[in-house]
């Protein structure tokens, strides 16, 4: 199954502003999904994630999926997210994420995501900067 996502031949960027929101509200619906089989729909197989800009990358799909089930306590997990979309230039994006985790907020993070696609609308580099008020690195 294809998310809808990517250039038509009628242009010559990778992904344009639409593109980009319509990935990210793709990635939030996939978090909330059990499992990790659609991962596929948003990654390259050899995407690199950066979940901090000091963490080494999480390489290739399987390791994504591996990283994904370990940092969410369930596809159930209380939270609220929304984005801002920066910048897109062909097939970079720059995302301001807003998540609030808990039925009160308890947690909040702000998050700054840098992205890179393929010709195919899947992403190939993820790089992300969280700030929560907690923790004074990110992550």
């Amino acid at each position: 199954m294809r998310l809808g996502l990517g250039a038509s031949p009628a242009h010559n960027e990778v992904m344009n502003r639409a593109d980009v929101v319509k990935w990210v509200a793709s990635y939030e619906r996939l978090w909330r999904t059990p499992g990790t089989e659609l991962l596929g729909e948003l990654f390259a197989p050899d995407a690199c994630y950066l979940p901090s800009p000091w963490a080494l990358p999480v390489e290739g799909l399987e390791a994504i999926a591996r990283f994904w089930e370990a940092e969410r306590k369930s596809a159930d997990e209380q939270f609220t997210m929304s984005s801002d979309l920066v910048a897109v230039d062909a097939d970079m994006a720059v995302v301001r994420v807003f998540v609030e985790y808990g039925t009160s907020g308890s947690s909040a993070w702000r998050d700054l995501w840098v992205l890179r696609f393929a010709p195919d609308a899947r992403c190939t580099w993820f790089e992300e900067w969280p700030f929560s008020p907690d923790q004074p690195d990110g992550h």
